[in-house]
């Protein structure tokens, strides 16, 4: 087997995990992700001001002081940090290596760039096979651009086993292994929904391990003594994380997620086998980032009696002031009074900078009784708005460390996605599950809630009870929109899909990492309903919210 390690799962993740995770245990890579979609939009913001940048140099930081400890013990590093300029990150490396006085083989993957009219960055993402090229060359470290997240675990699998185009089920396997550990500790009990349970109750979760057998079967793992837990809950709950239906899309092959199977192997292990994968599709994802305008907000915070009259007050003012265009408000109840939000989009920097939050002030002395802010005026920041486009499979470089170009020829079968349709509704029968876990998150404009159950008992209530109606009802922001619901039985998992719920740039959550809990929340306080017991906390009946968990009609949700 190879024994793959993670060490960061986005462009500003724990320093110090590089080092972490040398100094744990025996690794043969370690890999780090830094490119999320906004990601993309701030390296594509520094090449504007620089055309040798466009690359995370919180990696080149990093490695100064890790690069020699993972020379010394042979572990070798893939990283998608080089971003918009993986070209520019090796020759930072190379740079770096000869200042250190080491000896260091970089390689790196280019060719993903794509052309889109107005963006400030388009990126296809790319598959595995590039980073195994420069492995099998004898990279030490191997610097991408953007290919999926999951290629950085994909591709030294590759190189270890010498998998070939056609190899399906195994790179499946590693693309499973490669979703779970993307993420950093979320796989080993970071945002995890039962985290009071946690040894050490979430304070310091280790980052996770990948032990990939040549069958594409693997023990998910972590080093000895560090934090956090890997146990079937915590990788179920990542597996559940920003997926749509069970045929998961990459650019090297389709992996179905309905087909996994869980196991725990000892303490901190937890196997995965059983992942069927089928030929990819023809096509590419391209993610695309533009400029949307610029963005400000301000917070007044209202105690005491009269909060929606207060609330009410204050956006009076600020509409005299600035105008209605592009202004938003969110309320939320903190118990004994609450916040308000007041957001601003415009494309005058101007009128959403200081023309905004200057205006706010000046309320301090003229509005609501208790009036104050939480924060002082400040110039507006610019916003990005990201999209998701496709091209055709194609050809892309690697670069061997000793600068020969490979060109990486695209998969010689394609296929379209057999992906089964979302499930069809239920009959909604029966109390709520109990002790539900959720793990949500984004996927460019839409969002994903998962859902898993902890028994089978639990999973037969949660496929029965939560329909798309019911997940309307406790959820009211996603009713109206497109919603579809997966089942993901081996999992004991249902998936939820919210088409468009993130396009509105004055989201509160933009990447819907809260939207489980809430959803969570809700559930748990109908249960006990349910069972003639008393509602989960007093904090619960001041639930924020457009529908709170406490005021929902017992009888409409069929309990």
């Amino acid at each position: 087997m190879i024994r793959i390690g993670n060490a960061s799962g986005f462009y500003g993740d724990r320093f110090a995990a590089w080092q972490e995770m040398l100094d744990g245990g025996p690794l043969d890579v370690l890999t780090g992700d830094y490119l999320a979609e906004l990601t993309m939009l701030i390296l594509g913001r520094d090449r504007l001001r620089d055309p040798s940048l466009g690359y995370a140099r919180t990696f080149l930081r990093q490695m100064e002081q890790c690069l020699g400890t993972a020379l010394d013990r042979g572990v070798r590093i893939v990283t998608n940090a080089g971003g918009l300029n993986p070209e520019g990150l090796a020759a930072a490396l190379d740079s770096l290596a000869a200042r250190l006085g080491l000896r260091a083989r970089v390689g790196y993957v280019a060719g993903d760039a794509a052309e889109r009219d107005g963006a400030l960055t388009a990126n296809a993402y790319l598959g595995a096979f590039g980073i195994a090229s420069c492995l099998d060359a004898g990279a030490d470290v191997v610097v991408t651009g953007r290919v999926t997240d999951a290629s950085l675990v994909v591709g030294p699998a590759i190189a270890h086993f010498g998998w070939g185009r056609t190899d399906f089920d195994a790179l499946a396997g590693a693309t499973v292994a490669g979703h779970v550990l993307e993420c950093g500790a979320q796989a080993t009990g970071g945002n995890f929904s039962f985290f009071t349970e946690l040894p050490d109750g979430g304070r310091r979760p280790g980052f996770p391990i990948a032990e990939v057998h040549a069958d594409g079967s693997t023990v998910i793992t972590k080093h000895p003594g560090t934090g956090g837990a890997v146990t079937v809950d915590t990788v179920t709950a990542q597996l559940v994380y920003e997926v749509g239906g069970p045929a998961y899309l990459g650019p090297d092959v389709v992996t179905y997620l309905d087909s996994i199977t869980l196991a725990p192997d000892g303490p901190d292990r937890v196997r995965v086998t059983g992942v069927r994968g089928t030929p990819p599709p023809p096509t590419l994802k391209v993610g695309v980032n533009t400029l949307g305008g610029f963005r400000n907000a301000m917070t007044f915070v209202l105690v005491g009696l009269d909060i929606e009259a207060k609330a009410a007050l204050v956006r009076t003012q600020l509409e005299a002031a600035v105008g209605t265009d592009g202004l938003a408000f969110t309320l939320t109840s903190t118990g004994e009074g609450a916040l308000l939000r007041a957001q601003i989009h415009d494309a005058d920097a101007k009128r959403a900078g200081r023309a905004f939050s200057a205006a706010a002030v000046e309320l301090a002395l003229a509005s609501y009784p208790g009036c104050f802010l939480t924060t002082p005026p400040a110039d507006a920041s610019p916003y990005g708005v990201f999209t998701a486009g496709a091209v055709p499979q194609r050809e892309h470089v690697a670069v061997h460390p000793d600068g020969t170009r490979v060109a990486i020829a695209p998969p010689p079968t394609t296929a379209l996605s057999d992906d089964p349709p979302p499930a069809l509704e239920r009959e909604s029968e029966g109390p709520p599950p109990r002790g539900v876990g959720t793990r949500s998150g984004d996927k460019g404009p839409d969002a994903n809630v998962g859902v898993w159950a902890r028994s089978g008992e639990e999973y037969a209530r949660l496929r029965a009870w939560l329909t798309v109606d019911r997940f309307a009802e406790l959820l009211p922001e996603t009713a109206g929109r497109p919603v579809e619901r997966y089942e993901l039985p081996n999992l004991r998992a249902v998936n939820f899909v919210v088409r468009g719920l993130l396009a509105s740039p004055a989201q509160v959550d933009p990447q819907a990492k809260g939207l489980g809990e809430r959803l969570r929340f809700r559930i748990a306080d109908l249960s006990r309903v349910a069972a003639g017991e008393p509602l989960v906390t007093e904090v619960a009946r001041r639930a924020t919210g457009p529908a709170r968990a406490s005021e929902i009609n017992v009888n409409q949700m069929g309990v």
